[in-house]
């Protein structure tokens, strides 16, 4: 029998029905909110348990075509590869719920959250990670903890709880968080430029009113899980008997090791690099299984190996929090020597090598027309969007010391981009119009190579000289707790990452922060320690910030950066250089080899290309016939078919040659094409090999339209 519950809860209303659809499953949801339909599936496999000490645990959000009544683009007509979008909720709803699986459930287990019925007012990712609770809250797996997710916008410097999409584009900040009733668990956040600020300001928010947002959203989201648990509970399964897998070593052999091996292991611990780590700690352990305590207790390699671990995890967190000292040396405020070079490749339009401790990021950015985006769906819109700023990361084995080869890119590399491009994005200028695709290859990692990525894009968008506001750095934080005791620490490392309780990457200008992700491992954090760790976190990216202004001094653009000349014209006037058809600017674009983008709205003219004296040409000659327009008497326009007769022959000048012919000055006044194929009775291959420019020659008219002519050799 089917169980309906109807909540109205943080400006929206939802109902979850349960047990109408997808019955064998472990627990399933139809989850509905305005047009909106959502089903949620969890299934788990209790008889076949991993033998690893960890939950294999799948999320896959996936958006039906047939949702929004349309077929999928392209050729295949079948949902294929997820879209960016689809893999970036998916790793929401697992970063938002893998904390509620007990230690030791070794069950493979899928989350399945497909969307059967669109709704373009409805934050379908809120709705997914809800509906994905509700099927786990009351499926029979030992859960019984309530996680749903908020989005908090800001309008008129209000807080808004789960903004419309229409409010949403008009807020200046983006934040998601998913939390308990009692506990924040995954937060993030970007902020958005306004698109009517002329002076274009980024909007960075300080410290404490993000604080503030969060706090706004934590009540949010108390009151949302307790009304999920309250009202959810009718629809539990019985909780089946599952055994929760110990993985444990016996503490006999873990005090052996801490009593008599310590000190080699903090050794190991000082080596920072993750590979070299690894293998000390590899070969210590195969030592120490050769000794006679553990020849003579049957100790297996394996088991040393853990208790191993066991104590380094142990020896990192006590110099961290009672020693105040890292593994590396550092105090906890401390970031690693930072090195930056600008525009080492010469062929790219700017480039940024990036080195952070043993995090090394090469940064290259390219510049494109606005037609040259990156074109994508929207399953709610029936129109293709384009994308023109785009931040791929890309981590390949060799940067950790792993011989893996180099496939697609994974969910981990999407999330890192797009995190680095929310931090980027909302310090470019609205007015440039152009396509900008930044690409981050992690030559070397040992801590947060995503905020590498930020601060070498950051660089990267300067070096192209992209009109940006202001330099954007990001540190990554992390926190460690025994006890009542915690310490924050500054620009984390591999090993803090590993053995830590928080992840927290924050970015921003000098101003405030622009993004912000944080997961927490410990089950919750506080705000007044929040609050703390942002605070320090301004300080390392102040630091940060420092540098890359001294380093930014020192950029030399890039020999391969397209020269560009900008200007205003009358906007009224834009027809005349476009001309009927499009013939006039394509005329142009053709005679001086320069492209051209038109601002009809403002009346801005952007000429580039690779030689600069043809774009001086090009710009000059836009700008004349603009001004001839102007005039009270408009110059005399050539009637070239009573100015020429067929087969007449004239004198000319080769104004410019092209790779399908020339363009010819001619003597009595305008310019015809003289065709490759009019060139010889033979097949030519270059035009260069029988015209040069400024050469004076004889020409042959063979045909008069309007203001084109055709002409061959005499």
């Amino acid at each position: 029998m089917a169980i309906v519950c109807e909540l109205e809860l943080n400006n929206q209303k939802e109902i979850f029905e349960f047990g109408k659809v997808a019955k064998q499953a472990n627990g399933a949801v139809l989850a509905k909110m305005g047009n909106a339909v959502i089903l949620a599936a969890v299934a788990s496999e209790f008889d076949n348990p991993v033998s690893e000490d960890f939950t294999p645990l799948t999320v896959q959000y996936i958006e039906k075509t047939y949702a929004a009544a349309k077929l999928a683009g392209g050729f295949i007509k079948r949902e294929g590869k997820p879209s960016d979008f689809e893999t970036l909720t998916s790793r929401v709803i697992d970063r938002s719920l893998r904390p509620l699986f007990p230690k030791g459930f070794v069950y493979p287990t899928t989350i399945t959250v497909m969307v059967l019925s669109a709704d373009k007012d409805v934050d379908l990712q809120t709705l997914a990670l809800n509906a994905a609770n509700a099927a786990l809250y009351t499926s029979n797996l030992p859960i019984k903890k309530s996680v749903c997710g908020v989005r908090v916008g800001k309008i008129n410097d209000k807080l808004v709880i789960n903004p419309t999409s229409d409010e949403l584009n008009n807020s200046t900040l983006d934040l998601y968080v998913a939390g308990s009733k009692d506990e924040l668990l995954m937060i993030e956040m970007k902020t958005i430029s306004s698109l009517n600020d002329s002076n274009h300001s980024t909007n960075e928010m300080e410290e404490q009113t993000l604080v503030e947002a969060i706090a706004f959203a934590q009540e949010a989201l108390k009151n949302a899980n307790l009304a999920y648990e309250n009202n959810f509970e009718k629809a539990c399964k019985t909780m089946a008997t599952v055994e929760l897998v110990e993985f444990t070593i016996p503490t006999e052999v873990i005090s052996y090791v801490r009593d008599n091996f310590s000190n080699d292991i903090k050794d190991a611990i000082k080596k920072l690099a993750k590979s070299e780590r690894a293998v000390e700690l590899k070969e210590l352990s195969k030592a120490i299984a050769k000794n006679d305590y553990c020849t003579t207790n049957e100790l297996e390699y394996s088991t040393i190996y853990e208790a191993v671990n066991v104590v380094k995890r142990e020896l990192v967190r006590s110099m961290i929090v009672n020693e105040k000292v890292r593994a590396d040396g550092r105090g906890l405020k401390d970031v690693r020597p930072i090195d930056i070079e600008t525009n080492i490749l010469p062929s790219a339009h700017s480039s940024c090598l990036f080195t952070r401790g043993e995090t090394q990021a090469l940064v290259v950015g390219t510049i494109a027309g606005a037609k040259d985006g990156q074109m994508y769906e929207v399953l709610t819109d029936k129109s293709t969007s384009m994308e023109n700023f785009m931040v791929h990361y890309n981590f390949p084995g060799f940067s950790v010391g792993e011989a893996k080869p180099i496939f697609g890119v994974g969910r981990r590399e999407l999330g890192h981009g797009n995190l680095a491009k929310k931090a980027l994005e909302a310090t470019i200028n609205k007015n440039f119009k152009d396509t900008f695709r930044i690409v981050s290859e992690i030559l070397e990692s040992n801590g947060s190579s995503s905020m590498a990525t930020v601060c070498g894009g950051s660089l990267a968008l300067k070096a192209a000289n992209i009109p940006v506001s202001s330099l954007v750095a990001g540190v990554a934080m992390g926190m460690v707790v025994e006890g009542d005791k915690y310490s924050i620490l500054t620009d984390i490392m591999g090993l803090e990452d590993h053995d830590g309780d928080m992840d927290f990457k924050v970015a921003g200008t000098i101003n405030g922060i622009t993004a912000l992700q944080m997961d927490i491992k410990l089950g919750g954090i506080e705000l007044n320690v929040l609050q703390e760790a942002l605070n320090q976190a301004k300080e390392g990216r102040v630091h940060i910030l420092n540098i890359m202004e001294e380093a930014s001094k020192d950029i030399v653009s890039s020999p391969a950066l397209p020269k560009v000349e900008e200007f205003e014209i009358d906007s009224s006037k834009m027809m005349i250089v476009i001309g009927k058809g499009g013939a006039t600017i394509k005329e142009i674009i053709e005679k001086y080899s320069v492209n051209i983008d038109l601002n009809r709205d403002n009346g801005t003219v952007k000429v580039s290309g690779d030689d600069k004296n043809k774009i001086t040409e090009a710009s000059n000659f836009i700008k004349e016939l603009v001004n001839n327009s102007n005039s009270q008497k408009a110059p005399a326009k050539i009637d070239f078919e009573k100015l020429y007769s067929l087969d007449e022959v004239v004198a000319g000048k080769v104004e410019r040659v092209v790779d399908f012919g020339a363009f010819i000055l001619l003597a009595k006044g305008g310019e015809g094409l003289l065709h490759i194929s009019k060139l010889s009775k033979q097949r030519v291959e270059k035009v260069s090999d029988v015209l040069c420019v400024g050469q004076e020659i004889e020409v042959k008219v063979l045909k008069v339209q309007k203001d084109k002519i055709e002409l061959g050799l005499n």
